[in-house]
């Protein structure tokens, strides 16, 4: 029976008694003060020193929160957790406190936010629950929903100093504000799906039980090459497939391979999805699914929620080496930090990860967890092109809406901001004449806010169309049945925010239509594969987007683009698919012209990219991790001569680091920009480098380097393949250090020494630095050098897609 007790003073001695003793810490709070974060401060950092999982969500409605309690939560304990909701001005009063104590959850949700008065000797009334494990099942769910939401950001140096900033300028221009908190009854979660309607299942690529599934269209072709990229001895690899083409199918074929398979996702509709999907093509196996309410881990095939995975006491419920295969779906929607948990935890066999969304530089995460190995790539141009999706006739509309005028809050415009200029009836009836003129029969709308959905949808159904607005707080119609009510005709258009940017399928949608500015490529893109698959009924899909002055209107219609990667500066008309059509008005010509024109100078744009994954790590990025998950190529950091040179013209170094730069900038060059048909030259610097801070930089012999080269070549069967197997290395796979010497000394010592401008000799059978080292610039030129040459060897052994 569930265990209910009302709690109306000193919360604190209820919290800190389930803090000493639970497993894991979840809390969730609309604001944090300085006095809060002292008062729970102790017992926090001693749980976690015991071990215990502890995470903290706070907002900033209203900039209450108080950049010192952030500063104070950050600095308990490094294995501690905070991240902070971004309400962007919606209200955010969320109160609850969560423990695991064993086999058990309790939870308290109430009024105490985490401030000392709250938590004390203030007039607050919070419920304790113990003994209901469904209501805590359900609220750990949200909770980390809301946790790694994407609106959610990780507080650590660089975001709580962005934080800061902004919370002096909020209350500079706000200096007599009263500061109310406005309790209300309501927490306001995040609902997937409404109430009391089952997740949707939309098969892709269905057939009878007891009749064979085969892989078809770009499977084939992503099949050969993953089987590929196993035999060459990769432990990861990435598929990007366009949406429509059967990604999830595709790992069910590759998970043949394996006994036991992870597959990872954010949405339940995607997980039951992907069940369903795997049961018909491996139907002798077990599966289960591992989410907030259902714990079917012993399954063959299990299909988790990386919601619910992220939690210590449910990762944990598994071994590490648990699992062959692991598959990330849509890897791009969850914070990587929840993720990174994850993947570091468990070490499968292989990693797969697959997703629709090609364009690498709007997100580079999911090419990080895959290192950069690219086993199958085809986007939904190719496969226009090769009839497998439907083609497009594009029509960009123009809004005369100036964005210049309305925040800019870092990743999307301030929402009621955007709401005033979005909700007034003007700019209803030019989308409303704009669509009436281009539309088919079946619509997708893709607003940018719930207000924004219910109002064009009122206003359509006032002009005798039959429209619904769909989004988590529609009740009244699902959303199983507003898509077969779209499909049957019975309605002309469904508005809808992020509700089918992945996971559901409608194929009979032949019209789009774009009412929000375009903050991510990435989302872009989705949205467009949502009107591509093929249907009896439709020959091609129509887009109309609305393009105003807001941010990416000049670089967004490169998704449409077949010559981009070709083009060495942005064109404003895209080189389109056979068959497709893109028409702009003249007044959108006008406007992009004019802001291609105005296009911030690419240092700047290099520097923006910089600092947001500075940001988004706390810390300054390493080379690699600038390749793999900064905005911006590496390559173009190179016009400053190095990143490291880049890093100078920044103000990024320290004074004593841009004395070792101006000390050593030749060199730096040189590892960045000496020519590499082969690794070799890399190779053999690491050799060096493994001798440590204090002597890598001292002479070396082949026969010293011998060893170390002849194994890193071999260890790996893509390193052997791509650099050790000609005619005059196969002989070399057995070990003779005679000859591994030789050749050392043939390519690349000789060849480096000859080409460096001085910089390295080869005499007397040593290769050396021909310059001098001061003792105390020893480490940083070390990490440096490191640095350049980590990064080299991993692009130079990246597994890229000839596709």
């Amino acid at each position: 029976m569930t265990k209910a007790q009302l709690i109306t003073e000193q919360l604190v001695e209820h919290l800190v008694q389930g803090i000493e003793q639970a497993s894991s810490i979840c809390i969730l709070t609309s604001f944090v003060m300085k006095s809060g974060s002292d008062i729970l401060r102790e017992p926090l950092r001693k749980a976690a020193e015991r071990g215990a999982d502890i995470k903290i969500c706070t907002g900033d409605y209203l900039f209450i929160t108080q950049p010192e309690a952030l500063k104070t939560l950050m600095n308990i304990h490094e294995k501690i957790e905070v991240r902070l909701w971004q309400s962007n001005g919606t209200s955010f009063h969320p109160k609850a406190y969560l423990f695991q104590f064993n086999d058990e959850g309790h939870l308290i949700v109430g009024s105490s936010n985490l401030s000392r008065s709250a938590l004390t000797t203030g007039v607050e009334w919070n419920l304790s629950l113990s003994e209901s494990p469904d209501v805590y099942a359900e609220a750990l769910d949200q909770f980390t929903k809301l946790m790694y939401h994407e609106r959610t950001i990780e507080v650590n140096e660089e975001t709580l100093k962005t934080y800061e900033e902004t919370y002096e300028k909020f209350h500079q221009s706000h200096p007599n504000l009263v500061r109310t908190w406005t309790k209300r009854e309501e927490i306001e979660l995040m609902l997937p799906t409404p109430k009391n309607e089952e997740p949707e299942i939309i098969q892709e690529q269905q057939a009878p039980y007891g009749e064979e599934i085969t892989p078809r269209f770009a499977q084939i072709d992503a099949l050969d090459e993953l089987e590929t990229t196993l035999q060459e001895d990769y432990k990861s690899a990435l598929v990007v497939m366009a949406t429509g083409l059967g990604k999830t199918y595709l790992a069910a074929f590759f998970a043949q391979h394996f006994q036991r398979v992870l597959f990872i996702a954010h949405r339940e509709e995607i997980l039951h999805q992907a069940k369903n999907s795997f049961e018909h093509v491996n139907p002798g196996k077990t599966y289960g699914i591992y989410n907030g309410k259902q714990k079917e881990g012993h399954a063959d095939y299990v299909f988790a929620s990386i919601f619910t995975l992220s939690m210590k006491q449910h990762i944990e419920a598994f071994s590490a080496d648990e699992f062959d295969l692991i598959v990330v779906d849509e890897f791009h929607h969850a914070a990587a930090s929840s993720y990174q948990r994850v993947l570091d935890y468990f070490q499968p066999k292989f990693l797969l990860g697959i997703t629709a969304t090609p364009d690498r530089n709007d997100n580079k995460d999911v090419y990080a967890i895959c290192d950069g190995n690219v086993a199958f790539r085809i986007d939904f141009l190719e496969a226009i092109q090769r009839q497998w999706l439907a083609p497009f006739h594009y029509h960009g509309v123009y809004d005369d809406t100036d964005y210049r005028q309305i925040t800019w809050l870092g990743n999307r415009y301030a929402e009621e901001e955007l709401l005033q200029v979005q909700l007034r009836e003007d700019m209803a009836e030019r989308i409303l004449k704009a669509w009436e003129k281009h539309k088919q029969t079946r619509t997708l709308v893709f607003c940018s806010s719930i207000k924004q959905a219910d109002f064009l949808a009122n206003y359509f159904n006032e002009n005798s169309y039959k429209t619904i607005a769909l989004h988590s707080k529609q009740v009244e119609v699902g959303r199983k049945k507003a898509i077969q009510l779209l499909e049957t005709g019975k309605l002309d258009a469904i508005f809808t925010v992020d509700l089918f940017n992945e996971g559901v399928d409608i194929p009979a949608v032949d019209t789009l239509l774009f009412v929000r500015p375009t903050e991510s490529l990435t989302v872009f893109t989705q949205q467009i594969g949502r009107g591509l698959r093929l249907h009896e009924d439709k020959d091609y899909c129509v887009v109309i987007d609305l393009i105003g002055n807001y941010r990416n209107a000049d670089v967004k219609l490169s998704v449409l683009d077949t010559a981009r990667e070709a083009k060495k500066t942005k064109q404003i008309q895209p080189a389109v698919p056979a068959g497709c059509v893109f028409e702009l008005d003249t007044q959108v010509i006008d406007l992009l012209t004019e802001m291609a024109r105005k296009r911030q100078p690419r240092k700047e744009k290099l520097k923006d990219d910089y600092f947001t994954l500075k940001q988004d790590l706390g810390r300054r990025p390493t080379y690699l991790e600038l390749h793999l998950k900064g905005q911006s190529e590496v390559k173009d950091y190179k016009e400053f001569g190095s990143l490291f040179g880049f890093l100078y013209w920044a103000d990024e170094l320290s004074k004593r680091e841009k004395e070792v730069f101006k000390r050593y900038e030749p060199w730096l060059v040189e590892v960045e920009k000496t020519k590499m048909s082969k690794s070799y030259k890399m190779v053999v610097l690491l050799a060096m480098l493994n001798r440590g801070f204090s002597d890598w930089y001292k002479p070396i012999t082949a026969k010293e380097i011998a060893p170390f080269f002849h194994q890193y070549l071999t260890e790996k069967e893509y390193r052997k393949k791509r650099d050790f197997s000609d005619k005059g290395t196969k002989r070399l796979w057995e070990y003779n250090e005679k000859e591994v010497s030789k050749l050392i000394v043939e390519n690349p010592i000789t060849f480096w020494s000859g080409s460096s401008k001085g910089l390295v000799t080869f005499e007397d059978n040593q290769f050396a630095l021909n310059f001098d080292v001061v003792v105390e610039d020893e480490e940083i030129l070390y990490e440096w050098t490191r640095e350049i040459c980590e990064y080299r060897l991993h692009y130079h052994f990246e597994r890229v897609s000839k596709f």
